[in-house]
């Protein structure tokens, strides 16, 4: 069988690397071309674009980067049109996919959608072009289910959350040699994880480094993202308690204390390595005032929304600031708030279901050709 995968950011990568993974698995003779990033390049097939010509963050950078955009469309269609799959597997990345998914619909490809948009905090409106032009839809978070097949009578698959496996897959750490390999001394870690975008990782880290003097005990980490430089995140190391590493979050939360992370993905991934963590999001004005008006969930973190109460500290916007990151990192470096937020997390973690997402996925897409 022959495969087209489209993921376009960094959860994306990691996501649809472990599903190749499987993929290879339940189906040797796979051919996969796919748009994605260095982890899916890893296991193989044929990478058509990098995700890092594609992330574009908020409503104002898209308007900017909009010819960019509908170009690398057309180039999708065409080259979908010249390898010819069996399928097409869409990772997410909605306002790229669904475009695609329209498309390939009208001339019978079969659309696979791995990790759906999401549409319960905005756009509801999609549900049409989804029940139109998804033949499967593959969900990762529990309270999806009763949102697409009660509220909008469209059934789906609830395969559990891919990180758990990704996290369940990640080798065991030598603390130790990790700290000398990256000039760590024996102090405590607090994690940064700013984003993966230039824009947010500016606007996010220098609100996040402003409280490192009033915690003298501790040393502070960047995870540097994989789509960035270090010449990009040297501007912000001028502090000898700062220190940098890229493109190992993993092994860094392994080993973290508590961590300060910036809404998205990373605040699920930071609460299944059991880190106190603060939420934080700041965006620009622009865009913040157009999704203030549109999306109205009582939380913007996965972990509070699967929770449905407010596990982790969120300081989104003029909340976030030096004042309040400072008194929310001191709360949860706390002995007794730190033992409460790790039973919510076991608890989280019960929710999303046991290992095997991938593995779920992956042979439910072949054997949907083989019945």
């Amino acid at each position: 069988m022959k495969y087209y995968i489209i993921a376009g950011e960094a959860s994306g990568d990691l996501h649809g690397a472990n599903l190749m993974k499987e993929l290879y698995k339940a189906d040797p003779q796979a051919e996969i071309r796919f748009w994605g990033g260095d982890l899916m390049r890893a296991v193989g097939g044929t990478l058509v674009k990098h995700y890092r010509e594609l992330a574009f963050m908020g409503f104002a950078e898209v308007v900017a980067n909009l010819k960019t955009i509908l170009n690398n469309i057309k180039f999708c269609k065409v080259d979908i049109q010249a390898f010819k799959p069996d399928a097409i597997i869409f990772i997410d990345y909605p306002g790229f996919n669904m475009r695609i998914a329209k498309w390939a619909k009208e001339f019978g490809i079969p659309t696979h959608y791995y990790i759906s948009p999401q549409i319960w905090a905005w756009k509801e409106n999609r549900i049409r072009a989804i029940k139109r032009d998804v033949d499967k839809m593959y969900i990762i978070l529990p309270f999806e289910k009763d949102f697409y097949e009660k509220k909008h009578n469209f059934a789906v698959e609830f395969v559990g959350h891919p990180l758990i496996d990704a996290i369940q897959n990640t080798p065991p750490v030598d603390e130790a040699a990790f700290r000398k390999e990256n000039n760590l001394d024996d102090r405590p870690i607090i994690a940064l994880l700013p984003g993966s975008r230039k824009q947010e990782i500016s606007k996010m880290l220098s609100v996040m480094l402003s409280v490192v003097h009033d915690f003298p005990g501790y040393q502070f980490v960047i995870a540097g993202a994989p789509s960035q430089e270090f010449s990009f995140y040297e501007q912000f190391l001028n502090s000898e308690r700062v220190h940098f590493i890229s493109n190992k979050t993993y092994p860094l939360l392994s080993m973290a204390h508590a961590a300060l992370v910036t809404s998205g993905t990373a605040t699920l991934e930071t609460a299944l390595f059991k880190v106190p963590e603060v939420v934080c999001y700041k965006g620009g004005w622009i865009s913040y005032q157009i999704a203030k008006r549109i999306i109205t969930l009582k939380f913007i973190s996965l972990v509070n929304l699967i929770m449905d109460k407010e596990v982790v500290k969120e300081l989104i916007q003029d909340d976030f600031n030096t004042k309040n990151l400072r008194a929310e990192l001191q709360k949860i470096l706390d002995p007794k708030h730190r033992e409460n937020l790790r039973k919510q997390y076991d608890e989280l973690e019960n929710k999303l279901g046991g290992a095997g997402a991938s593995f779920n996925t992956a042979n439910k897409i072949v054997k949907n050709f083989n019945r």
